[in-house]
């Protein structure tokens, strides 16, 4: 099953992506990762009163308000906003494809004081299928994809398994 994760890793990194889908997980060594788990838990804590957790279809959206039809999503920093959004999308599209229609989102930036609405289109629909094919050839090949050289490969909990041993020039 393709979670949020493995659409935010697709717009980020393929082989990120394809390590992730294979077990290889490497975010539990990540003082960032850490970080963005203590932004997540210690802002907005009344939301787990007012709000609802649902798990669906291998996804688990942390925060849903039924009554306004809108999930909530909480992130670190914007540097990958692009990800944030899809896998936002993401959690739209699978609510959508179970009934519960009209929902938006919002993904929210605590430590930059920023919110953005995300909203999904017909247009939306049709690139997350796309996508979701993308997804499932990365995921189900037996070679792993070349890794990229990108300046946000240092900050990647992947890093050090990347590029153990090789020279870098970013």
């Amino acid at each position: 099953m393709i979670t949020g994760t493995h659409f935010n890793y697709y717009h980020i990194c393929h082989r990120k992506l394809w390590l992730f889908a294979k077990g290889i997980n490497m975010e539990h060594n990540s003082d960032l990762v850490f970080e963005g788990k203590l932004i997540h838990e210690n802002t907005y804590t009344y939301r787990s009163e007012r709000f609802k957790e649902i798990e669906l279809s291998g996804i688990k959206i942390d925060f849903y308000d039924p009554k306004n039809k809108i999930i909530h999503e909480i992130k670190k920093s914007d540097s990958y906003d692009i990800a944030h959004v899809w896998q936002l999308k993401y959690y739209l599209y699978l609510l959508d494809q179970h009934g519960v229609k009209d929902v938006k989102g919002v993904i929210e930036y605590p430590q930059l004081r920023k919110t953005e609405e995300v909203n999904l289109s017909t247009e939306d629909i049709k690139s997350i299928q796309e996508i979701i094919t993308k997804i499932e050839d990365i995921i189900g090949s037996e070679v792993c994809p070349a890794r990229i050289l990108q300046s946000k490969c240092r900050n990647c909990s992947y890093y050090d398994f990347c590029w153990s041993g090789e020279s870098e020039e970013v």
